[in-house]
C-alpha cells in the first residue's frame, strides 16, 4: 500500500520509444514517477512516495490491462485504440508519440482498382478504403511491412509513419494519410469513478502540463 494507507493508483505504460517522452512529461506535470526510466528489467515500478505504480507493457496490450481493471490509467497510442474500440475514457491527448497513419506504396507505382494491402490495422484499412468504395483484399503483417510492395505482397501498406525516412530508404512514398496519430491518457471507466479524487489529480496536472507546452 501506498503512505497513505491506499493502494497505489495503478497506470499501464508502453515500453520503448514511447516511454522517456511520457517520463518527461510527467516530470512537468510534477508528477513523481520514481524509477520508471531505470535500465533494467522489472515490469511493475513504483513512485518514490509509494502512491502510483507503474506497468510496462508492450503498446498494443495497454488499453487491455485497463479495460479488464488490471490497471485504473493506461498510456496508449490512438492507433490501437481507434482498430480496436475499447470500452475506455480518452482523458488526455498528451501530445508525445507524433505519427501519422499513412497509405504508402512503391515510387510511382499504378494501384489496381482492387488492391491488396498489407497492414496489422486490418479494421482501420478495411474502414478507410470501404469509405471510398474499394473492395481492397486485406493482408495481415506484424512487421516489416516495407517489404510487401518490394515483394509483390501487396500493391500497398499502411502503417504508421514518423519522419518517413524509413518509407524512402525502401523506394515507397505516401500516397495519404488516414489519420494523426499520438499517445493518449485513458481510463477504465468503473475504477476511474471508484478512484476520482486520486485519479482526477493525475489527469488534471497531465493535462495542465500539456497545455502549458504548447503554449511554450
Amino acid at each position: 500500500m501506498s503512505a497513505g494507507g491506499r493502494d497505489p493508483l495503478r497506470i499501464a505504460v508502453p515500453k520503448g520509444r514511447v516511454l522517456s517522452g511520457l517520463a518527461r512529461l510527467f516530470a512537468r506535470a510534477g508528477i513523481d514517477c520514481g524509477d520508471l526510466l531505470a535500465d533494467d528489467r522489472r515490469l511493475v515500478r513504483d513512485s518514490g512516495d509509494g502512491r502510483l505504480r507503474f506497468y510496462l507493457l508492450k503498446p498494443d496490450d495497454v488499453p487491455t490491462w485497463v479495460e479488464y481493471g488490471a490497471a485504473d490509467l493506461g498510456v496508449s497510442g490512438r492507433d490501437v485504440l481507434m482498430e480496436r474500440r475499447y470500452r475506455l475514457y480518452q482523458l488526455v491527448e498528451l501530445g508525445i508519440g507524433r505519427c501519422r497513419l499513412v497509405v504508402a506504396t512503391r515510387k510511382g507505382a499504378v494501384v489496381p482498382d482492387a488492391p491488396r494491402i498489407a497492414t496489422k490495422y486490418r479494421e482501420l484499412a478495411a474502414a478507410h478504403f470501404g469509405a471510398r468504395g474499394i473492395q481492397a483484399e486485406i493482408v495481415y503483417v506484424q512487421g516489416s511491412v516495407e517489404l510487401a510492395p518490394l515483394t509483390g505482397l501487396a500493391d500497398a501498406i499502411v502503417d504508421l509513419v514518423e519522419t518517413g525516412t524509413t518509407l524512402v530508404e525502401n523506394d515507397l512514398e505516401e500516397r495519404e494519410t488516414i489519420a494523426e496519430i499520438s499517445s493518449v491518457l485513458v481510463a477504465n471507466p468503473a475504477l476511474y469513478k471508484l478512484r476520482l479524487a486520486e485519479a482526477r489529480g493525475v489527469v488534471e496536472r497531465l493535462r495542465a502540463a500539456v497545455e502549458s507546452a504548447g503554449e511554450a
